[in-house]
């Protein structure tokens, strides 16, 4: 992935009209977008992303900002789009997405590569979701988008010390909810695969980065 200074350059020129600047952008915030938006409304996270980048487009020439604010205006034009669908479907009823287990692992694969693990698959996006909106809404954009508590504050309008709260108590419920990850073994013990799980691992060692 590029460094931040090189993507401050890539939104520059995406400003100037370079098109090429501009698809490095979408190509390196969607997936993040996409996840969080996906925590907010399901199933019409894509079209509600589609919608928020045709606004990114029109108003990029007047965003002001690095990277990092990039990322966080984009984050808010999302939410927007996000919040406008629920509200226009607010009578209609919502299905939530089923919360399944994730894919065993076998005892010596590294699970711990940090919280972005948490995000990796369906499931773990479907018991993001079943946490208390502010706390889902805080893990989404502290985890995935990457974005620091002050602006996932302004994004939310809260103040940073709420967001880190509500994303530390958050990420706790997610390692409380799943099975403890099972003790590894010594090589010469392991003759079959050992159930672990990356959202557990991975949490924990987020817990620690939230305080």
């Amino acid at each position: 992935m590029m460094a931040p200074e090189g993507l401050d350059a890539v939104v520059q020129a995406a400003q100037r009209g370079d098109e090429e600047a501009f698809r490095l952008l979408y190509r390196t915030q969607q997936p993040a977008l996409l996840r969080y938006l996906r925590v907010l409304v399901a199933e019409d996270a894509e079209d509600v992303a589609s919608e928020a980048w045709l606004q990114i487009a029109r108003d990029l020439r007047k965003f002001s900002g690095d990277w990092d604010g990039f990322r966080g205006w984009t984050a808010t034009i999302a939410r927007h789009r996000a919040m406008d669908l629920l509200r226009a479907q607010r009578r209609r009823p919502q299905a939530s997405a089923p919360v399944e287990y994730l894919t065993e692992l076998s005892a010596d694969d590294d699970t711990a590569d940090r919280a972005m693990e948490l995000v990796t698959t369906d499931a773990a996006l479907a018991l993001i979701a079943t946490l208390p909106p502010e706390q889902a809404e805080a893990v989404m954009l502290r985890v995935v988008v990457g974005l620091d508590a002050t602006t996932t504050g302004k994004i939310l309008g809260r103040r940073a010390g709420a967001v880190r709260t509500a994303a530390y108590r958050g990420l706790k419920q997610l390692a409380a909810r799943l099975p403890p990850q099972a003790p590894q073994r010594p090589p010469e013990q392991r003759r079959t695969s050992t159930w672990t799980n990356p959202v557990t691992t991975s949490a924990a060692a987020a817990l620690k980065e939230m305080r």
